[in-house]
């Protein structure tokens, strides 16, 4: 039964990109409620492959049940009430507003099994303040609501769980969700890693810097951190041990390159969709916007790889291993080449996102029959149907959850109060506003997938660095960037705990090592907040630009080589010391600092690159130490 709900719920995904929406008042529940049902039935109360009596199993079942039926129910109940409001003054009844509290009691459940507790918690917490907030002192209290106004905002308006982010959702974000299935079921990532592979075998770090390539695709198309290092990693992390790198290097690599797809344009695990719609600009903005800035972050990330697989004494793969690419290489990495460059096109054309991924839904799947393997099993059309209509429901749950934080947030205002609080904890300083801003990000978007950690986070602190003077566009990207950076963000770190069982390492060390490789992703953020010239498209200055990215990329290999300790040869402590002051200055945005900076970045690595002058910083450090043998 959830396999069938699950196909209709991508073939409606596919319906609505082609034909629009349906009537709100029964398309948005309908959609959740599948969402819901399908959950219930794919995670079950009782493991069925545990061991449990009978009677557990049974009490399992039933529970599970009542709870479906009690989702259909308010789901129905909606519908009727909203015709019911469209025709008349209605006043809700105590049946309405006891099936509206079953239908977000097993919302939350549902979440639960999904994402575990923390956003369940917070959930939770912003009920109970929703009814008794009006007995808390301070900046937190408000008049009170009653039950009737608050389940006609969380569950029967448009300001709870079906809510404009989850309109959004179905509106736009799905049909990406189900491209980025298509692709992986009818074998496109297998080839894009394979091309990865052979374009990156001459290098040092070989399968580390194809993982870094591959996963800034597939990580854009997936929406899912955990899914991609799952997908990729399989086949990536074990090639990358066997070239010596340690198990934890290899699990960090691949879980901060899947992170890092989700800020990688075009589709930016459909986060950019969701931003397009919030701050009003353009998708193609936001797209453009965030093309300099990944471009930088993988660019740290084959850097440090590098850096990493020459201080270890890693050697290229040998010639006789490398994959040679042939020509049906290269006409099956049109299967997911084409695809891409549609979407660009449509939308450089001016047809809506939506359009865009229909186009490349369409031409992912024409594409994918020109494989033998794929024609001769039309059960692998059936099995995407299936894999994407699962994948669209935790994100439609997600979303309904978040829109219960949003309700209360709307009902109690909470959300200006927060902002106002941590204005003033900041004392009206931009600097520590985004300090506290990152650090609430990484808190709320622990284990959570990128679309909905980043839509609570910016609705809630968004507005305290707005006021502050910063651009909105930029807040949006610093809270995604941020909201993207939990999921290798100790302890919860989800992107390292997928990577870790197929390293064979240690979760946490895991982290911490992506942490390492993925560290100029959390400092990016800060320089497009102050230098907006990094995103192209506000304020842009061509000679801030170019300062910008100058000091960026000499900041990038300063601080990659000092903290391996390494750059063509073992460092001293002074040496790494040096580097890494010298990026922190670089990344600082005053512009007569980065100035003097990079000259002297550009003459230490003239001292290296230049054996005569290393010679003579050699003697000079030898004297220094050594006066009576000069």
């Amino acid at each position: 039964m959830a396999w069938v709900i699950a196909a209709f719920v991508s073939i409606q995904s596919i319906y609505v990109a082609y034909f629009g929406p349906w009537n709100i008042a029964y398309g948005l529940n309908m959609l959740v409620g599948a969402a819901i049902v399908i959950v219930l039935i794919t995670k079950p109360t009782i493991d069925p492959y545990e061991h449990h009596s009978s009677a557990v199993r049974a009490a399992g079942l039933v529970f599970d049940w009542l709870m479906i039926a009690m989702i259909v129910a308010a789901c129905i109940r909606f519908t009727q009430v909203a015709y019911l409001m469209e025709q008349t003054l209605y006043f809700f009844s105590s049946f309405d507003l006891w099936l509206s509290l079953g239908g977000i009691a097993v919302l939350l459940e549902a979440t639960r099994r999904l994402f575990g507790l923390p956003i369940v918690v917070i959930a939770i917490l912003t009920l109970v303040y929703c009814f008794f907030g009006n007995s808390l002192p301070g900046f937190l209290n408000h008049p009170g609501i009653s039950l009737d106004r608050a389940m006609d905002t969380i569950w029967y308006g448009y300001q709870g769980v079906f809510g404009s982010p989850t309109s959004v959702v179905i509106r736009v974000v799905l049909i990406f969700v189900v491209f980025g299935v298509v692709l992986e079921g009818t074998g496109a990532s297998d080839t894009l890693i394979r091309v990865s592979v052979a374009l990156t075998g001459k290098t040092r770090g070989g399968p580390a810097h194809s993982a870094v390539v591959a996963s800034a695709l597939l990580g854009s198309m997936s929406g899912s951190v955990t899914a991609n290092v799952v997908g990729s990693g399989s086949f990536t992390i074990p090639m990358i041990k066997r070239r010596g790198f340690p198990a934890a290097t290899a699990g960090g690599i691949e879980a901060a390159a899947s992170t890092g797809g989700q800020i990688m344009p075009p589709v930016m695990g459909a986060a950019a969709f969701m931003m397009a719609d919030l701050t009003g600009e353009p998708y193609t903005t936001i797209a453009l916007a965030a093309l300099v800035p990944a471009l930088f972050y993988y660019g740290s990330l084959f850097a440090a790889v590098s850096v990493d697989a020459n201080a270890a004494g890693i050697q290229p793969i040998p010639e006789s291993e490398r994959i040679t690419l042939t020509r049906a290489d290269y006409i099956a990495s049109l299967q997911f080449l084409l695809p891409i460059v549609s979407i660009i096109i449509v939308l450089l054309l001016g047809r809506s996102p939506t359009m865009a991924g229909l186009v490349a839904v369409t031409l992912a799947l024409a594409l994918g029959l020109f494989r033998k393997k794929n024609r001769s099993s039309l059960n692998l059309y059936w099995d995407i149907a299936v894999k994407a209509g699962i994948a669209c429901a935790s994100i439609l749950v997600a979303v309904g959850c978040i829109g219960i934080i949003l309700g209360v947030m709307n009902l109690t205002g909470v959300g200006l109060s927060f902002a106002s609080m941590i204005s003033s904890l900041s004392e009206e300083s931009l600097l520590w506003s985004l300090i506290i801003t990152a650090f609430a990000c990484l808190v709320l978007g622990m284990g959570m997938p990128t679309l909905p950690a980043y839509i609570i986070i910016v609705l809630v602190l968004g507005p305290v660095v707005t006021n502050l003077g910063a651009d909105l566009l930029a807040v949006h990207m610093f809270v995604l960037y941020f909201g993207v950076l939990s999921a290798i963000t100790p302890p919860v770190a989800i992107g390292a705990f997928a990577a870790a069982p197929i390293a064979g390492s240690n979760p946490m060390r895991t982290a911490f090592v992506a942490v390492r490789l993925a560290i100029v992703g959390f400092i990016i953020p800060f320089i497009f907040i102050y230098e907006p010239s990094l995103l192209l498209v506000l304020d842009f200055e061509l000679l801030s630009f170019i300062r910008v990215c100058t000091a960026l990329s000499l900041a990038i290999w300063m601080l990659n080589t000092g903290a391996a300790g390494y750059a063509g040869e073992r460092l001293s402590l002074f040496g790494r010391a040096v580097r890494i002051a010298l990026a922190v200055g670089l990344i600082i945005q005053i512009p007569e600092l980065q100035y003097l900076c990079i000259l002297a970045a550009v003459g230490l690595l003239a001292i290296h690159k230049s054996p005569r002058l290393a010679e003579t910083a050699m003697f000079v450090k030898t004297t220094e130490h050594s006066p009576e043998e000069t």
